[in-house]
């Protein structure tokens, strides 16, 4: 096929809507059947999503990933359709920042640069949602504020650190009038038990109530695709061990806590 950028490596801008979805603009015309391909990593034969490029004025041409078309969870390499990887250019991700979605399905999408300089899309697809807000930290505990999409809020519901088999649950607070926003603290003394020889992570989840399946907290809803490095909150020191809230290259929300000698 002739690609949208003969003679140098494709290089795609990406402009992300309310919606969830995502339009590719890579300079040059390409044939009439040219594909922006994008493939998970890891993934299958299945795991292709071939995506027209279509004339959209002047040399450049478009792709559009629709918000309607739903991709597993993962990372999504872009390629045109003969092996090439496509560069990341211009990402205007404004839309991205504070989006409500709509229904109970959370898609979410955020282009970014891998760290060979290749583009790619980390994509998110969960049902029921807990999103997490604003983290604090006060002496000895942590609090985690958010809202729940695709599930309700009712009797016995409860926030659980898990590490292994072992779970410990705090109350839920609901924090809001007419939604489904939730509050917890979280003490970190309860994690710690007898002793921290280790480094451990526990994953932090919600249970909407008294006999529901675990949510898990994360925070996907923005334009960061990782949050280790970004987000990085004060460690609380006690008896023999620090703790703080972290989040995970998958952006969902933990406790670290390690030992201190």
């Amino acid at each position: 096929m002739t690609t949208p950028t003969r003679g140098r490596v494709p290089r795609a801008d990406c402009i992300a809507d309310a919606a969830g979805g995502l339009t590719f603009d890579i300079a040059g015309t390409g044939a009439p059947d040219a594909l922006l391909v994008l493939r998970r990593r890891g993934g299958g034969t299945g795991d292709t999503v071939p995506l027209p490029l279509t004339p959209a004025g002047g040399d450049h041409s478009q792709a559009v990933l629709p918000g309607t078309v739903e991709l597993a969870e993962g990372h999504w390499d872009a390629y045109t359709d003969d092996g090439a990887a496509v560069e990341p250019g211009i990402r205007d991700l404004r839309a991205l920042v504070g989006r409500v979605p709509e229904g109970g399905r959370i898609a979410a999408r955020v282009p970014y640069p891998t760290a060979d300089g290749r583009l790619a899309v980390r994509c998110w697809l969960r049902r029921p949602h807990a999103e997490a807000g604003d983290i604090g930290v006060a002496r000895g505990a942590c609090t985690v504020e958010g809202v729940l999409y695709g599930a309700v809020l009712g009797a016995g519901a409860v926030a659980e650190a898990r590490l292994g088999g072992t779970a410990h649950q705090v109350p839920l607070a609901a924090a809001g009038d007419g939604d489904e926003r939730f509050a917890l603290t979280l003490p970190y003394a309860t994690l710690a038990g007898p002793s921290v020889d280790g480094e451990r992570l526990w994953t932090l989840w919600l249970r909407p109530a008294e006999g529901a399946g675990p949510v898990r907290i994360s925070r996907i809803l923005d334009d960061v695709w990782d949050r280790r490095n970004v987000f990085v909150y004060p460690a609380h020191e006690g008896e023999g061990y620090r703790a703080a809230p972290c989040y995970t290259a998958d952006n969902d929300l933990c406790v670290r806590l390690s030992p201190v000698t």
